[in-house]
């Protein structure tokens, strides 16, 4: 009776194991939420929305101020991860273990809530957590590569640099010159000399000496320097005339240090957190004390001091008192030009180093190219056309089908006056 008992065990055993294996099983796909796609329009759309608002605290593959977030669909279930998200104090407030250890283990940063985020919001946001960004994508202005390094040099001084090619070609041209005649006074006075013919007169010019103070008298040296002084002079006026306005390399003193390569260098927070008008308008925008205050409510010092460290505090000071900081601008052009930040950074592609340098290097930020018109056009000239995937081109492009050159800037209006000139 044993014997059959442990008989008929044993595909009642295979089918609990089959059963545990299907209910594991189960759950992993379960936890896999079909909502959390690899959908490329669902990443990109959920990119957008970690740049502008998660970006700031967080890295998919690595700790910031808060966790490393790729994975958390598998490590949790996706209604909870939804649910922190939306209000993480209220879940710790409530008792969560794993929130309370989170918020303990990222030494009590609070993280705001996000009750805005619609459900399909956070689906797409978790499909970027996820599926996005585990290449090394290639530089969205890699197109305009060309011209930030060919503009550098055109359009802050060309008048400059031709002049003191022209003056150094005029000097050593004079120098030869003068060496030439040496050489051939040396030989003829030689040769003279050896002429027996020669009388007693004619012997006493040839061997005669210069005369340097008739010379430096003469009208014919007085002239030299004349045209030489002038040509320095003009060059000199010149340089000033084209140097009007133009500010490259300005770094001034701002009212609070802040610190580009600590934000967006070291903690790689995107230009457009802060600078949130740089791919809908005109303007890049200022940032106001406020999108300050949507971390430093929460990070009130540097390197584990204790306390408000002095430059927070005049963050903390301006926003209790409703005092706007005063912001020294940096890079200024003329009234008479027009420039649309969106028109070059949605639509064009063009990374903010491109005219910016390297800002996420720069401890004081300062102008890093001359913005002239020539480096302007210079950049119209040989940039190309960021046109592949952008809808915004496709009729320019289809347009200039029987081209065989790459279509660039200056192909669609880039040359115009009244593009820039209103």
């Amino acid at each position: 009776m044993s014997i059959k008992r442990s008989l008929l065990s044993v595909p009642f055993r295979f089918s609990f194991l089959a059963l545990a294996f299907f209910l594991v099983l189960g759950s992993n796909v379960i936890a896999a939420d079909p909502e959390v796609s690899e959908d490329e329009e669902a990443v990109q759309a959920g990119k957008s929305l970690f740049n502008a608002n998660c970006s700031a605290c967080h890295k998919l593959d690595q700790k910031l101020i808060g966790p490393a977030l790729r994975g958390v669909t598998d490590r949790r279930e996706v209604s909870w991860a939804k649910s922190f998200i939306h209000n993480s104090q209220k879940m710790i407030q409530d008792g969560d273990p794993v929130a309370v250890a989170l918020f303990a283990e990222f030494n009590n940063v609070v993280m705001p809530p996000m009750p805005f985020f619609s459900d399909d919001d956070l689906n797409k946001l978790l499909s970027y957590i996820e599926h996005g960004d585990k290449a090394a994508d290639a530089p969205a202005g890699a197109a305009v590569e060309g011209g930030a390094g060919a503009g550098q040099g055109s359009g802050d001084g060309i008048p400059s640099e031709y002049l003191t090619i022209i003056l150094a070609v005029l000097v050593g041209v004079l120098l030869l010159i003068l060496v030439v005649l040496g050489l051939i006074i040396t030989v003829l006075t030689k040769y003279l000399n050896n002429n027996e013919n020669l009388d007693e007169e004619d012997k006493e010019i040839v061997n005669q000496k210069t005369d340097f103070r008739k010379v430096l008298k003469s009208d014919g040296f007085i002239f030299v320097i004349t045209v030489i002084v002038v040509a320095l002079v003009g060059k000199t006026v010149i340089d000033g005339l084209y140097s009007i306005g133009v500010q490259e390399g300005y770094a001034p003193a701002q009212p609070i240090a802040y610190s580009h390569q600590l934000h967006a260098g070291e903690y790689e927070i995107p230009c457009q957190y802060c600078h949130t008008g740089v791919e809908i308008g005109k303007s890049a925008n200022i940032p106001s004390a406020n999108i300050c205050m949507n971390c430093h409510t929460y990070i009130q010092n540097v390197g584990g001091q204790e306390g408000v460290s002095t430059e927070i505090a005049k963050i903390h000071n301006a926003v209790n008192t409703n005092t706007p900081i005063e912001w020294v601008r940096v890079h200024n052009l003329p009234d008479l030009a027009y420039f649309n930040h969106s028109q070059h950074v949605k639509v064009g592609g063009v990374e903010c180093q491109t005219c910016h340098g390297p800002i996420e290097e720069m401890e004081v930020v300062s102008q890093h190219s001359a913005l002239t018109m020539g480096w302007c056009i210079d950049c119209h000239r040989q940039t190309d056309i960021a046109a592949q995937g952008n809808e915004y081109y496709d009729k320019l492009v289809q347009l200039h089908s029987d081209s065989k050159d790459a279509l660039k800037v200056k192909d669609i209006g880039g040359l115009e006056c009244a593009k820039c000139h209103y």
